[in-house]
C-alpha cells in the first residue's frame, strides 16, 4: 500500500455473481462484457479488462469496462510487450501504483488508459498454460493489497476454467473454441516413421466442471476427506515399494512430504474460503506449480515440482471420481499421448498403436526401446501436448522429423498423406528385393541382420529380408518386470526366440543395464555420468550371480543347439577374459548336471569404447567376433552425450576422424581374421551404411524396417568407387565426407529412401 485506503472485496460474493453469469444463456462476448463489468463493480475499480491470446505470440483485448469500447478486438500486443505482455510472458503478477513509469510500459492511445495510474495484471492460466491476462486499473495511485491480489488470482483461476469449458466462444481468433484449432508440436525423433490416427490419452484429463463452491464448508470437508485418502494411498505405495527401486522410493517419499505439507493444505483451504470448489482449489495450486516448473532450471527442484504435479492429479481424481478408466472406447488407429510411460505399460498396448507422442522421454529411454522393437513412430519432448489434445482428435505423427500435427488443416493432411504414399511405394520397392542379397555393382556382398528385443520382433526375420539377428537385447525382459525374472522363465523365452529364428544365427547380448536402463528392483546408483558409470558388463562382473544365472538360462535354452553370446561394453581385455571365465563356470555346471551343452558356442564382445580398439593383438585373436556398438562408440568418441539434445546431433557420423577410426578397426580385425559387424542407429541409415560397407564392414545390424532401404542403396552402388570418394574427401581436409558423398550419389542417380 502507498497510504491510500483499499476497498475490501467480498470474494465469495464476486464468485457467486460469476457463477450466475456462467449459468445464463448467452454468447461468449456477452459473458465477457458482463464479467468485466461486475469485476470492476465488485473491486471498486474504474477499469477491468480481459486479454486473451489470438495466437501463440499475440494478445487481444477481448472485453473491457472503463477503457474505450472501440478498442475491443482492435488493441493487440506481442508476448512480452507492455505490462500486459509481461504478465503473459512470465506468468507473474504485475502490481504497480504508477503504471506509466513502470519499466516496459506501452502507451496505447486508442484505449484511453493514460488517465489510470494503478495497475494490477494477473495471468489467466490453467495447468501451466497461459490463456490470457486479467487487468484492473484505477485513477488513484496505489498498489493493490495482498488480500486484493489473492482475490483476483482466484477470479483469474475461475476465468481460466470458464475458458476451458467454452464459456467465451465467439467470433474471431481470440474467442475461438479451445481444443478445436490446428496445433503444431516440435519435439525430437524417438523412432522413425510417419503415421496418421486419432488421439488416445494415456491419462484422461480431469475436467473441473464447477470451479465455484456452493457450500464452502462442505467443500472444505471434501478436501480433507480426499487428502486423507491420498495420504493413506501414498503410505500403502511406500509399504509396497520397500526394498525396491531407490529412485521410486525417493519419488514416493516426496509424495508423502507434499501430502502432509501444511502450507499446501493451508493454501487450498484459503482458496476454498474465497469461494473456490475443492477441485478448483487443487487445480489452482497445480497451475501455480506448473508455472514455477517453467521458470526453474535446477533439475532437483523441477523433479520435486513434477512430483507435486503428479500428486495433484491423484487428488483431483479422488475428488472428481474421474479415474483412468473412463469408459471411453479407444478410437480407430490410436496414437498414444502421454507425459511419459513405462515399458510394461507400453507393451500392454502392443501393436494396436499407430504412434506414440510423449512430453518427456529420451532417445535411450525404455519407451523408446520398446517403440523401436514394435516399429511404432515415436516423438519425444512434445511439450504441453497432453493439455491440448483430446481423445479422438485427428493427429499426424512424423517420427522422422520429430513433428506432430494435431487437428491438421487440409493442406497439411494432403502433404502428409503424400509423404506416407511415397513411403508405401518405397516399401513395395523394397519388398521386391527382399529375397535378394545386398550385393553391390562391383560384387561386394554385405550381410544385413536385424536387431530385436521382444518375441514380437521375430516375425520380421522373414518379412524384412534379414539374414539373422545381429543383436537380441536381453535386458527388455528384465526392465518390464517388477522383480528379477527366474532362470526358468528366461530359459523358456530364449528357447522360443531360437525356435522362431528357425536355425538362423541369433546373437544374444547379455544384460546391458545401468546408464539409461535402470531396473525397477535394483538400487539406483547416484552417478554424475551414468553412461560412463556402473553398467553392462561392469554390473555383470560385480554381481556374477546374475550374469551366471542368465548364462545358464541361455545354455539351457540352446538345448544342444548352436549358441552365440555377446558381452556388452567391454573396455579392456581382462573384462572379456573375466566374462568368459563366468561362461566357463556356467558350462561346467551344466555338464555336471547332465544337461546338453551347445554343439557350437561362439563368444564375442561389443566394441563401444575407443579403448578396446587399441587392445593387444591377443584380444583380437581370442575374441570370437566383434560388433561395433555405434551409438555408444560415437558418443564416447566425440565426448557428446547422446541423451543431450544440445550436442547429440552436433557431430556427423561421416566425420573424417570417426570414419578413419572405423577403418582402423576394420583393418585390425582383418589382420587377425576377427569377424566384425556394425550395430546401431547409423547402420540403418542408408548413406551411412553404404559408407561403412565401402570401408570394409561386411555385416550391418539394424532395426527391421531399415533393411529394405539399406539393401536398395547398396545394390545401386559401386562400393570401391564410393571408398575412393571417401578417401578423396578426406585428403582435401574437410571435416565431413558427407557433401562429396551426396554429390557422388546424385551424379550416379541413386534412388534415395523416401
Amino acid at each position: 500500500m502507498t497510504g491510500q485506503e483499499t476497498h475490501k472485496t467480498n470474494s465469495r460474493q464476486l464468485l457467486g455473481r460469476l457463477r450466475s453469469v456462467m449459468a445464463e444463456e448467452g454468447e461468449g462476448q456477452e459473458r465477457l462484457d458482463q464479467i468485466t463489468h461486475l469485476i470492476a463493480e465488485e473491486t471498486h475499480c474504474e477499469v477491468c479488462s480481459v486479454y486473451l491470446f489470438r495466437d501463440e505470440e499475440t494478445l487481444e483485448l477481448c472485453a473491457t469496462e472503463g477503457l474505450n469500447p472501440d478498442s475491443v478486438h482492435q488493441t493487440r500486443m506481442k508476448l512480452g510487450e507492455g505490462l500486459v505482455g509481461r504478465v503473459a510472458k512470465y506468468g507473474k503478477v504485475v502490481n504497480t501504483a504508477d503504471a506509466p513509469s513502470e519499466k516496459g510500459f506501452r502507451y496505447m492511445p486508442e484505449t484511453g488508459e493514460e488517465i489510470f495510474s494503478s495497475f494490477l495484471g494477473l495471468p489467466i492460466q490453467r495447468l501451466g498454460e497461459n490463456l490470457g491476462v486479467l487487468v484492473v486499473q484505477s485513477k488513484t495511485a496505489r498498489e493493490f493489497a495482498d488480500e486484493e491480489v489473492e482475490t483476483m488470482e482466484v477470479v483469474a483461476m475461475v476465468l481460466a476454467e470458464m475458458a476451458e469449458l467454452g464459456a467465451f466462444v465467439g467470433e474471431g481468433a481470440a474467442l475461438s473454441a479451445r481444443h478445436t484449432q490446428p496445433a503444431l508440436f516440435h519435439g525430437h525423433s524417438g523412432q522413425e516413421g510417419a503415421e496418421e490416427g486419432h488421439v488416445w490419452l494415456h491419462e484422461p484429463r480431469v475436467v473441473v466442471t464447477n470451479p465455484i463452491a456452493d457450500d464452502p464448508q462442505r467443500e472444505m470437508e471434501r478436501l480433507h476427506e480426499a487428502v486423507e485418502a491420498l495420504r493413506v494411498s501414498v503410505d500403502q505405495m511406500l509399504d509396497g515399494a520397500k526394498g525396491g527401486d531407490a529412485e521410486q522410493m525417493q519419488v514416493l517419499e516426496a509424495y508423502r512430504m507434499f501430502a502432509n505439507s501444511k502450507g499446501w493444505m493451508r493454501r487450498m483451504e484459503e482458496d476454498i474460503g474465497r469461494g473456490l470448489s475443492a477441485e478448483a482449489a487443487v487445480e489452482k495450486e497445480q497451475s501455480t506449480a506448473r508455472a514455477r516448473m517453467e521458470q526453474v532450471t535446477d533439475q532437483y527442484l523441477r523433479e520435486r515440482l513434477h512430483d507435486l504435479d503428479d500428486l495433484s492429479n491423484r487428488l483431483l481424481r479422488i475428488l472428481t471420481g474421474q479415474g483412468a478408466e473412463t469408459g471411453a472406447e479407444m478410437p480407430a488407429n490410436p496414437v498414444l499421448i502421454a507425459r511419459n510411460i513405462g515399458p510394461a505399460e507400453l507393451l500392454d498396448y502392443g501393436r494396436s498403436l499407430k504412434g506414440i507422442v510423449l512430453e518427456e522421454g529420451s532417445v535411450g529411454s525404455h519407451a523408446a526401446i520398446v517403440a523401436r522393437a514394435l516399429a511404432i513412430p515415436l516423438v519425444i519432448h512434445a511439450e504441453k501436448i497432453t493439455t491440448e489434445a483430446l481423445n479422438g482428435d485427428h493427429i499426424m505423427v512424423d517420427g522422422d522429423q520429430g513433428v506432430v500435427h494435431l487437428r491438421p488443416d487440409e493442406s497439411v493432411v494432403a502433404a502428409f498423406r503424400d509423404k506416407m504414399a511415397m513411403h508405401t511405394e518405397a516399401l513395395e520397392r523394397y519388398a521386391s528385393i527382399r529375397d535378394k542379397p545386398a550385393k553391390s555393382l562391383d560384387g561386394h556382398v554385405v550381410k544385413l541382420d536385424m536387431n530385436a528385443g521382444l518375441m514380437a520382433d521375430l516375425p520380421s526375420l522373414d518379412s524384412s529380408g534379414a539374414e539373422g539377428v545381429g543383436l537380441f537385447r536381453t535386458e527388455l525382459q528384465f526392465l518390464i518386470r517388477n522383480k528379477m525374472p527366474r532362470r526358468g522363465e528366461l530359459s523358456a523365452l530364449y528357447g522360443q526366440v531360437m525356435d522362431a529364428a528357425h536355425g538362423v544365427r541369433v546373437v544374444f547380448r547379455t544384460l546391458d543395464i545401468g546408464s539409461d536402463k535402470v531396473l525397477p528392483y535394483m538400487t539406483a546408483q547416484d552417478e554424475p555420468n551414468p553412461a560412463m558409470g556402473w553398467r553392462a558388463i561392469r554390473v555383470g562382473l560385480d554381481k556374477p550371480g546374475v550374469l551366471r544365472m542368465q548364462l545358464q538360462a541361455l545354455l539351457r535354452a540352446a538345448a544342444g543347439r548352436p549358441l552365440v553370446v555377446m558381452f556388452p561394453f567391454i573396455a579392456q581385455f581382462e573384462e572379456y577374459k573375466a566374462a568368459v571365465r563366468q561362461l566357463g563356470k556356467a558350462l561346467a555346471r551344466e555338464r555336471a548336471l547332465g544337461h546338453p551343452v551347445p554343439l557350437d558356442l561362439q563368444v564375442g564382445a561389443m566394441l563401444e569404447t575407443p579403448s578396446i580398439a587399441f587392445a593387444p593383438d591377443k584380444f583380437f585373436e581370442e575374441v570370437g567376433f566383434l560388433s561395433i556398438g555405434g551409438n555408444d562408440l560415437k558418443q564416447f568418441f566425440f565426448a557428446a552425450d547422446r541423451e543431450n539434445e544440445r550436442v547429440r546431433r552436433r557431430y556427423d557420423t561421416l566425420n573424417v576422424s570417426f570414419l578413419s577410426f572405423i577403418e582402423r578397426i576394420v583393418e585390425r580385425c582383418r589382420e587377425h581374421e576377427t569377424p566384425l559387424s556394425f550395430c546401431g542407429e547409423d547402420a540403418g541409415r542408408p548413406v551411412e551404411a553404404a559408407c561403412f560397407a565401402a570401408l570394409g564392414m561386411d555385416t550391418l545390424s539394424m532395426r527391421p524396417a531399415s533393411i529394405g532401404p539399406v539393401k536398395s542403396m547398396i545394390r545401386q552402388l559401386n562400393l570401391s568407387e564410393l571408398r575412393d570418394v571417401i578417401h578423396a574427401a578426406r585428403d582435401t581436409g574437410v571435416q565431413s565426407v558427407r557433401p562429396m558423398v551426396m554429390d557422388y550419389l546424385k551424379e550416379k542417380n541413386v534412388t534415395m529412401p523416401a
